[in-house]
């Protein structure tokens, strides 16, 4: 895309108050009308309704979006200027894989990123887990990211501490290549710019965000983030799960889309979630010698009293019916 205009007219879509869905319908519209995003804007309210039926709730915030364009042509142009891309989702250089593993109503429609974009559509594998990670769990993510690294695939990660930066650094130290995904606007990172930059130039490493250039970090958005280290990945491998957070909703997610997702084999006495997830449908493995081994057997749960195991019982019942009516289940 090398038109500057077109840039702003993306990021009032990406950027307005409705639903990720609404926004992949519009551009299913603008594909089947043979129209572009600014052939979209250039609309009133009334064709907005009458040619897409979009309701009042959504016309108003777009209409609140399109105010922006002035706007967001300064801020694209500031962007494009400082070396950062802006990749809408009908553009060849969007990750493929996101489009496949989110579909239309969870997949970001545009994208800003820092780096070689090449990146974004080479194998990847996002190698995820909890900030308080064990040092067995910290040992595993070094060796999956480098095993992983080795074979040319790229390590996905969003860059909290633990296992995340791990997995980013073990990547780098293999001489492999690595995305982080961020919870927040690509122009807040200023921090991991400086400590990557040389990774950055090189193309090793890449910078990727769905939001507002300059939205600072939330909560909210960390989670939201999470759904997208999944879905950037071709393989996905946990080390660590706490019972409940960012990783655990991201593993629940996963499995409800019908994702094949590996996790670290734990100990008979350790206290995180990994078994649980296991008997969710995650797929226990080990790394010895540098070989990914599938493990024999599933460690059953330890220190479970009577009332735990039927409240457990019951919510793996209802989890496996939620599974099945998302289609998901164990496996692809």
């Amino acid at each position: 895309m090398n038109n500057l205009n077109e840039y702003a007219y993306w990021m009032a879509l990406a950027h307005a108050a409705i639903k990720t869905a609404v926004k992949n319908d519009i551009l299913s519209w603008c594909h089947k009308q043979k129209k572009t995003v600014v052939d979209f804007f250039a609309l009133n309210e009334s064709e907005w309704n009458s040619e897409l039926g979009l309701d009042i709730k959504d016309i108003d915030a777009l209409s609140r979006a399109k105010e922006q364009l002035p706007n967001n042509a300064f801020m694209a142009e500031n962007l494009i200027n400082q070396g950062y891309s802006l990749i809408p989702s009908m553009s060849p250089e969007f990750p493929q894989t996101l489009k496949k593993n989110l579909k239309m109503n969870g997949c970001p429609v545009l994208l800003y990123a820092k780096g070689n974009i090449a990146l974004l559509n080479q194998p990847t594998a996002a190698v995820v887990g909890a900030r308080a990670a064990s040092e067995i769990s910290i040992d595993f993510t070094r060796k999956i990211s480098k095993k992983v690294a080795e074979e040319g695939k790229v390590v996905v990660s969003g860059f909290a501490k633990g296992v995340d930066r791990e997995a980013l650094d073990a990547a780098v130290k293999a001489e492999g290549s690595s995305i982080i995904v961020l919870p927040q606007g690509i122009l807040t990172f200023s921090t991991g710019f400086k400590q990557y930059y040389k990774q950055i130039v090189e193309g090793k490493v890449l910078v990727v965000s769905a939001y507002a250039p300059k939205m600072p970090w939330s909560t909210w958005l960390a989670m939201d983030r999470n759904t997208l280290i999944y879905g950037m990945a071709d393989e996905i491998y946990v080390a660590e799960s706490n019972n409940g957070g960012g990783t655990w909703s991201g593993v629940m997610e996963g499995l409800k889309r019908g994702r094949k997702i590996y996790i670290r084999e734990p100990g008979a006495d350790e206290k995180n979630a990994n078994k649980t997830l296991i008997e969710k449908g995650c797929i226990p493995i080990k790394i010895e010698d540098n070989i990914i081994e599938l493990a024999k057997t599933i460690p059953p749960l330890q220190h479970v009293s009577e009332k735990q195991a039927k409240y457990s019982a019951k919510k793996k019942k209802k989890d496996t019916e939620t599974l099945d009516l998302f289609g998901g289940g164990n496996g692809e």
